[in-house]
């Protein structure tokens, strides 16, 4: 079927194309298309052959065509006479065109008798169809060959050059054989061919007639007819009785005889253009009738002569007659014998001027508005040269008043051409129809309406408005009739003269008014005089305008008696022309305000009498409709006031009283529909009332009036809109015209922009409209006019009498359907979200049976070929319906699916189809891919392979819409007029929309498509133009969606399957350097909007999905770099810049929504992009000086949405300064920077104490500790992880850290009060425990400033200590009830209350550390405060090992191990605290020493307490994630093996921690070793016994005391854990060394030297302390000595091994190492046993002991 698409190019698509409505639109495409079927044109009609036995032969000769088809063929040649293979094809341009089933249909159809039938009588209409368009094509050359203002005027004129040698006597035989032909009967044609479609075939005859006519006519109007010619016409035109004498006469039905009339119309019409009538005038006026064809040929006007004296009886004679009479009165004037008078009286009794007149209006009508205006322009000719020639009293036969109004009638139809009135302006007064003006001038006023009639026509355009308004302004003459001389009159002798003797008001209006005024003195001329009374013209001058004033004056005077029918017919010309006149040339309407503002009382006055004059005041809302197009405010207050329209007697509050029109008024217009209008069935009041308000909705009225609107709409959408189908009416067509005007109103409603008012209860316009809609019958009759279905369509197409017109009831059908479309497509989209389906859309989507289904009816529209719009707002409603309503538009199909879906594919396929139909096809369906899974398969249409069981290999289906898609993105047809760049996109948009959907059938058939993917990443390889020179955004939506299509197969395909050719076309990418291509272009895209923003950006949406796209790809590029080889520094450095440089432009410009919108996608890459590529970064030029740049930008505009931008800037400036540090930047922009952070940190925590408070006075104070993680959303001011304020704070911080010596910040803490409102902020937010992100984020920014003195001195002297100390209750003691319940279980690392605590316990050791003796009272109040919690804590160990808790132990005591260095301030400020910590402390060394001690008990306390592995801890978190944890079991017992030693180790190391800064501690709280070992005279009551005289090892329990035991135990602890540390090679449990690094280990070792050595000297020290202990009895003292020196001497041996074997030196004690602060001193040198300072002083005390 597709295959003859090329070859042949059918009628219809050859006049498709001609007309422009095609794909096809450069004039060389038409020039070529003209070229090669010029002579299909030429030949006309006879193109189409008789059958043949020839032609029968070569049919069946043919090996393509299938047998079924060419017997059909033979069928369709009987029936329709047509030559075998002409049916043939014919056949197959139908089943390709017009069939409206699939394949197998046809099928059956051609096999089964009834169907057949069918089938035949259908390709019968698509034949008649054929050789209609034909002639055309023919028509619409010659049309527009010689006009200028058209596209292709040069290609048709070639053509029609080419046709011109014969192409009227190839067209006037075949008009012959048509009028001779015999009727087709069952014995010739089959007995198929009945009655019926005999009938059918001879209407055809009567059309192609007139077609073929009417090219012959509009041929003579450009090219001269040979007075041959015109006989042998003249002759052929008698013998067909000009279309009355048929040979098939007797088929002549009524529904025929416009068609006849029109045969007759353009025969008379020919014979007049042949005589040339406007030559014929030109040589008359010049003297040289000898250049006349006709003035040589005088045996051929012997013969006209003969043949005209036979005509006469039919009207279509009259002007030939006429035109004849003139030929001889001016050619031969001496020889103007009786035969002329005799032709020229018969034409005048034919009623000649009435004919002429009847004829133009029948032209008009229907059909080509170029042939109607050429027979103006013919018949102008023809009337101009009669009137001129012949006296007018010459030209009336029958009643003079009568004639003269046909020829005034003949006269206005005729001006009304487009171009004639300014012709008729430019001419001589006295010459042709100038004649008819002044004589009607003559009768003016006695007869207003003949000149008005002729003023209105003359009215064209703006020059022309002028001139009448000026011929009206400036009157000379004023014609009254008088029954007797009135006696203010005198006259002279003859009675031919009168003179007025007084002057006289003219009018009998009150005084005040406009009249007027006839002086005295006015001399009148007689014009008639008789029995009946005289016609006097007064010598008189005034305006027209002032008397049409007082006719209207008059009118309201006399309203209510019975002259108004008589005033009216006065009236209603007046008001015609005023209408013309505003609408045409609106400048003139202030000289007119007299009129116009009169029509407001006229209307009121008028709707209001019992019988009111319906024509009159249809003009009058005219002229309003006109009015309110310019000032309608103006005309809505002042028709508001005149009752006419609808209005409500009560306010309207809500929906419900409207939609009941609860006291509404139907206003005088109601009652003249329902009294008048709806009984007579004439409709002139309704149309132009539904023209008003329009008008007035389109004028864009506040809401006010729009409210008052509100009645007038409803009046029109519950009484017009659900009945006015059913109203009766006098004239075809015009029910369409209504239907039409109410749906442009509703349209119009729809299409207004939401005002910004007060969304109250009162409804809108907008918000009624919708709600009527979508609820009420309103609806229900919008979706029966969409239900009217294509077929209807069609049939009414075709009964017009030409398919040219723009105006046919066919064409307004089409428009009523097409607003249908998009009304409800409106609604649909407006209409506000609710659970329930309104019932308009139950309308929509109900599966009714036979059907009755909407969905169907707008599927078949695709059937449709006249209006290309009309299937195109039918998918654009079926796109909408797929997406909102839940239903399978598949299902709604039925049986229909294949066969539309065939025809949507058909219309996809073909290349001259148009190409918004196509986009419009693959939006549909790329919504449906989403939306409809059913519906998507049908169009996808993939096949499953035969293949090995299991596994599904799918191919393309015949019939699968991917091979259109495939062939629209092959890079081979782009830049094709049948693939425009639109085109391009919308199937890009296609095959995107397959991939989001995951569809994997369809993806895998696609990705495997020989050069699938080097079509589709194409247009990534082309050049855009600069983005100011854009003149086709829709190429920035191609490249993004093909970067979508490529990014979402990277991210959802492992690489290693990645098709090769996908793989290459990467490779190719980067080699390209398509990268810094693509990364400059985004950034040009992003400073031009930038730079644009004043004028807005029309292409906005199309930047942003490109922008969006070209992120989506970076940032796939950051996890896939070596798929998308995007692997070399300098490239990635290329693309940061880029990306950095795009932020700058587009937040560093003055502020619009685009440019915001821009800055905040570009930031987010800006700070992936440094998070993922921090190597590149760190090499980078200076980075901090654009961002700091940026953030002063950002930080100066104030809007909600610039909060999330706000937070990506911070964001990126920590991660530089993380990266970076200043080095890169010019360090004098930090003291700017510093204060721009600083404001923004001080802003915010003003604007949290304001939300906090207001929230704590709201009393929406939540008390759950877990409230900060979950997101709730909170008040204006919400506390987010990375909300401005928190991320300002952690900026703050780092740059604070990067100043070390504080020169910059000191200075800008003084200027902006930073420290007091962030300690103010905490203060609220500890009490009220809200804010936890702040609070957390200020108190390392305080941490970070208490490290150098500078800033510990700020931060202290800012009250730290009052903003912490008692508000920090709050934060633990809210939910403790109980030691074990405040340690939660959580993992360390995200942000909780019990963190805020360990922070500010860092904190106050920070301060003390730094401040020392400045700060002790501070720390000794905060340590009272918090006493309870950190003894507390102490104890806590025992029980709670988890990570959280442990670190809470490990702040406490380093704050301890601080406090401790100031004992005797301790001592006398809080003795017993003092007294209950160090108890504690030693509790807490024997529990650490036992815990890491028991391993095993260790272990089952952790599984006891947690019930899972612990989370990996410290260490753990170094390393990657083991990736096999969702493996076979096989390994997974493994892994979680390792997971619980690495967590075990994690608390180890905790543990470790704890212990040594434990012992740190204590150190403090016993005597000097030195010193007590050396100085006899120590006071020792000054330092307590800390350890019990016992040797037993630690227990777990709280009631065995700490002792010597513990101190030794924690000694062999801290050995063996060192030796395990030396065993490498352990075979089977994961050693310490196993888990960790090689630095890890080294600074475990270093803690591990340091808690020996402090515990050592404790041990001694506390050891002296018993000996010179005089309370202690003696043989403990020996006791001690024994055991001690024993214990001892073992761990002594041991330790000096250590050292032999090279283990770490401890560093300085009394400084921690952190695990990574301090590197491990290099043990590389073997220093001797003897040297080393531990086991020198255990040396020491051995000796002292043993002595």
């Amino acid at each position: 079927m597709a295959e003859s698409e090329m070859s042949v190019r059918t009628c219809r698509e050859l006049w498709t194309i001609l007309l422009g409505r095609s794909a096809l639109r450069e004039p060389d495409q038409i020039q070529v298309e003209l070229d090669r079927h010029w002579d299909r044109l030429h030949q006309g009609l006879s193109y189409y052959q008789k059958p043949s036995p020839s032609s029968a032969g070569k049919v069946k000769d043919d090996k393509v065509v299938p047998e079924s088809l060419k017997d059909f063929g033979l069928r369709i040649s009987t029936f329709l006479s047509l030559d075998q293979q002409q049916s043939v094809q014919l056949l197959q341009c139908y089943l390709q065109e017009d069939y409206r089933g699939t394949r197998d249909s046809l099928k059956v159809a051609l096999k089964d008798e009834r169907q057949s039938q069918t089938l035949l009588f259908k390709i019968a209409d698509y034949y008649y169809e054929e050789r209609m368009c034909l002639l055309r094509c023919v028509l619409l050359l010659l049309t527009y060959f010689q006009d200028e203002r058209h596209p292709y005027r040069s290609e048709y004129s070639n053509c029609v050059n080419k046709l011109e040698k014969d192409l009227v006597s190839n067209y006037q035989s075949q008009f012959e054989n048509l009028f001779k032909a015999e009727a087709p009967t069952w014995e010739t044609h089959g007995n198929l061919m009945t009655e019926r479609q005999v009938s059918r075939w001879f209407l055809q005859c009567l059309r192609e007639q007139s077609l073929l006519l009417e090219i012959i006519f509009l041929y003579y109007a450009y090219f001269e007819m040979s007075p041959s010619d015109l006989l042998s016409f003249t002759k052929m035109f008698k013998e067909q009785g000009f279309g009355l004498r048929q040979t098939n006469r007797h088929l002549v039905d009524k529904s025929m005889d416009a068609l006849v009339d029109r045969i007759g119309y353009l025969s008379c019409l020919i014979l007049v253009e042949g005589m040339d009538i406007d030559f014929l005038q030109k040589c008359a006026l010049e003297d040289s009738t000898e250049q006349h064809q006709f003035s040589s040929a005088p045996e051929i006007i012997k013969e006209m002569d003969q043949l005209l004296l036979t005509f006469g009886d039919i009207p279509h004679h009259g002007p030939v007659l006429l035109a004849w009479v003139l030929l001889r009165h001016t050619l031969r004037p001496d020889e103007s014998s009786p035969v002329i008078r005799r032709i020229g009286n018969t034409a005048l009794q034919l009623g000649v001027f009435k004919y002429l007149s009847t004829m133009l209006k029948g032209l008009g009508v229907s059909g080509n508005n170029c042939t109607a205006s050429t027979a103006k322009m013919c018949v102008y000719g023809l009337l101009s040269f009669v009137i001129t020639s012949f006296e007018e009293e010459s030209l009336q036969t029958e009643g003079a008043a009568t004639q003269s109004s046909h020829l005034i009638d003949a006269a206005c139809e005729v001006l009304s051409a487009p171009s004639l009135a300014e012709v008729f302006w430019e001419m001589k007064p006295n010459m042709g129809l100038g004649m008819v003006l002044d004589s009607a001038v003559g009768m003016f006023p006695h007869k207003i309406g003949p000149l008005l009639q002729l003023l209105t026509a003359l009215v064209s355009n703006k020059s022309t408005v002028k001139k009448v308004y000026i011929f009206l302004d400036k009157m000379s003459f004023y014609t009254q009739v008088y029954k007797r001389k009135p006696r203010d009159v005198t006259s002279n002798d003859e009675e031919t003269l009168w003179r007025r003797e007084t002057p006289k008001l003219l009018y009998p209006l009150g005084s005040g008014q406009t009249n007027l005024w006839m002086p005295q003195g006015v001399l009148g001329q007689v014009m008639i005089a008789g029995e009946q009374g005289c016609m006097v013209r007064w010598d008189y001058s005034y305006s027209s305008w002032t008397l049409f004033t007082c006719e209207v004056e008059m009118l309201l005077h006399v309203v209510s008696t019975a002259d108004v029918i008589a005033h009216c017919a006065r009236v209603k010309p007046i008001l015609d022309l005023v209408h013309k006149i505003i609408s045409t040339d609106w400048t003139v309407s202030d000289c007119l305000l007299p009129l116009t503002s009169r029509i407001y009382m006229l209307l009121q006055r008028l709707t209001s009498v019992i019988n009111p004059p319906v024509d009159v005041i249809a003009s009058c809302v005219n002229c309003l409709s006109v009015l309110a197009a310019r000032m309608p405010a103006k005309v809505w207050s002042s028709l508001h006031h005149t009752g006419f329209l609808p209005f409500a007697s009560n306010p309207l509050s809500n929906m419900a009283q409207c939609v009941s029109a609860e006291g509404m008024k139907a206003g005088n217009y109601g009652n003249l529909l329902v009294q008048i209008e709806q009984p007579r069935g004439e409709y002139a009041v309704t149309i132009a009332f539904l023209r008003l308000i329009t008008t007035l909705v389109k004028g864009q009225l506040g809401s006010t009036q729009n409210k008052g609107l509100i009645p007038c709409v409803l009046l029109v959408l519950k009484e017009m809109l659900p009945t006015y189908h059913k109203w009766r009416y006098n004239t075809y067509g015009v029910r369409e015209r209504i239907g039409c005007l109410i749906l442009e109103l509703i349209h119009a409603i729809l299409n207004l922009t939401p005002e910004e008012e007060d969304q109250g209860s009162t409804p809108t316009l907008q918000s009624l409209c919708i709600y009527s809609l979508a609820n009420t019958e309103a609806g229900q009759a919008v979706v029966n006019i969409m239900g009217v279905g294509v077929d209807t369509i069609d049939v009414v197409l075709a009964a017009q009498p030409s398919s040219c017109g723009s105006e046919g009831p066919g064409q307004i059908l089409i428009q009523t359907v097409k607003l249908a479309f998009s009304v409800t497509n409106n609604v649909i989209r407006l209409k506000p979200l609710s659970d329930a389906m309104s019932p308009l859309e139950q309308a929509l989507t109900q599966h009714g049976g036979h059907g009755s289904n909407i969905i169907v009816v707008l599927a078949k529209y695709i059937y449709h070929k006249h209006d290309p719009a009309l299937p195109r707002l039918a998918i654009q409603l079926l796109k909408r319906l797929a997406t909102v309503a839940p239903m399978s538009v598949y299902a709604c199909l039925g049986s229909d699916a294949a066969a539309i879906r065939d025809a949507f594919l058909t219309r996809l396929q073909s290349k001259t189809e148009d190409m918004r139909i196509k986009v419009m096809i693959l939006e549909f369906l790329t919504v449906a891919v989403e939306t409809q899974p059913g519906l998507i398969e049908l169009f996808l249409n993939l096949e499953v392979k035969d293949g090995s069981e299991g596994s599904k290999e799918f191919l393309l289906g015949e019939w699968s819409c991917l091979h259109v898609v495939l062939d629209l993105i092959d890079s081979k047809q782009q830049g094709k007029y049948w693939c425009p760049p639109l085109l391009h996109r919308a199937a890009l948009a296609f095959l995107l929309a397959l991939w989001q959907d995951r569809r994997d059938s369809a993806i895998s058939v696609l990705r495997t498509k020989e050069r699938f993917w080097e079509n589709l990443t194409t247009p990534l390889f082309g050049t855009l133009t600069p983005p100011s020179d854009t003149t086709e955004p829709c190429v920035l939506e191609t490249c993004a969606f093909v970067m979508k299509i490529i990014g979402l197969e990277i991210y959802y395909v492992v690489s290693g399957s990645l098709e090769q050719s996908l793989k290459d076309g990467l490779q190719r990418f980067s080699n390209a350097r398509r990268y810094e291509y693509w990364s400059q272009y985004v950034k040009s895209l992003v400073c031009h909007v930038a730079e644009m923003e004043e004028e807005g950006i029309c292409y906005f949406t199309e930047t942003q999905m490109l922008i969006s796209a070209w992120r989506m790809l970076l940032i796939l590029s950051t996890s896939h770099a070596d798929v998308m080889q995007l692997t070399e520094d300098s490239t990635k450095l290329k693309l940061f810049m880029d990306v950095l440089d795009g932020t700058k432009a587009a937040l560093t410009t003055p502020m619009s929504v685009p440019c915001l919108r821009l800055g905040s996608m570009m930031a987010t890459l800006l700070v992936i992009l440094m998070k993922q590529w921090r190597s590149v970064v760190a090499a980078a030029p200076d980075i901090l000086s654009p961002l700091a740049l940026i953030l002063e930008s950002v930080l100066q505009v104030d809007q909600q949405m610039m909060e999330r931008t706000k937070a990506k800037i911070f964001s990126a400036l920590i991660s530089v300064l993380q990266i970076q540090g200043l080095n890169g930047g010019d360090i004098s922009q930090l003291p700017q920077l510093l204060s721009s952070v600083c404001e923004t940190v001080k802003d915010e925590a003003l604007a949290l104490i304001d939300s906090t408070r207001h929230m704590s006075l709201g009393g929406e104070m939540v008390e759950d500790e877990d409230n900060m993680e979950t997101e709730s959303p909170r008040g204006p001011q919400k506390d987010q992880r990375d909300g401005v304020g928190v991320l300002a704070l952690h900026l703050a911080k780092e740059l604070c850290r990067n100043d070390e010596d504080g020169e910059h910040w000191v200075s800008v803490m003084r200027k902006v009060p930073v420290l007091p409102s962030v300690l103010s902020a905490v203060e609220l937010s500890l009490r009220s425990k809200h804010n936890l992100y702040f609070t957390e984020a200020a108190l390392h920014l305080l941490l970070t400033l208490a490290r150098t003195p500078r800033g510990a001195a700020a931060v202290a002297g800012a009250g730290v200590i009052q903003t912490i100390c008692l508000p920090l209750l709050s934060v633990y003691e809210a939910s403790s009830n109980g030691a074990s319940q405040s340690f939660t279980r959580r993992s360390q690392d995200s942000a909780c209350w019990p963190g805020v605590y360990r922070l500010c316990l860092s904190l106050m050791e920070s301060l003390l550390k730094t401040l020392r003796y400045n700060f002790i009272n501070e720390a000794l109040d905060f340590v009272g405060v918090h006493q309870e919690r950190i003894l507390q804590c102490l104890n806590a160990v025992r029980t709670v090992q988890s990570l959280a808790c442990l670190d809470e132990a490990d702040h406490t005591v380093g704050f301890l191990l601080q406090l401790s260095s100031f004992c005797k301030e301790w001592q006398f400020h809080l003795p017993n605290l003092l007294r209950d910590i160090q108890v504690n402390l030693c509790y807490l060394c024997q529990t650490c020493t036992y815990l890491l001690h028991s391993k095993k008990m260790l272990h089952h306390y952790l599984q006891a307490k947690n019930g899972e592995a612990m989370p990996p801890g410290p260490l753990a978190r170094t390393q990657r994630p083991s990736q096999t944890l969702n493996k076979e079991s096989g390994s997974g017992g493994a892994d979680k093996e390792e997971a619980e030693q690495k967590a075990l180790l994690a608390v180890q190391c905790s543990l470790l921690k704890i212990l040594s800064k434990t012992l740190a501690t204590l150190q403090h709280f016993t005597p000097d070793c030195c010193q007590i070992l050396l100085d006899q005279s120590m006071d020792l009551t000054e330092y307590r016994t800390l350890f019990v005289l016992s040797f037993t090892t630690p227990a777990f329990d709280p009631d065995v005391a700490p002792s010597f035991g513990t101190l030794l135990a924690t000694i062999n602890v801290a050995l063996s854990m060192l030796s395990e540390m030396e065993k490498k090679k352990e075979p089977v449990s994961l050693t310490i060394a196993a888990l960790a690094s090689s630095d890890e280990l080294q600074a475990l070792k270093s803690l591990l030297m340091f808690t020996m050595e402090n515990c050592f000297y404790v041990l001694i020290s506390q050891a002296v302390r018993c000996l010179k202990d005089p309370s202690i009895i003696p043989r403990d003292k020996q006791r001690l000595k024994q055991e001690l020196s024993s214990e001892l001497s073992t761990l002594l041996s041991s330790l000096s091994r250590h050292f032999r074997r090279g283990s770490p030196s401890s560093p300085a004690s009394g400084i921690l190492p952190s695990a990574q602060s301090k590197p491990p001193l290099s043990s590389s040198k073997m220093s001797h046993e003897g040297q080393e300072p531990v086991i020198q002083l255990v040396q020491a005390f051995l000796r002292l002991v043993q002595r």
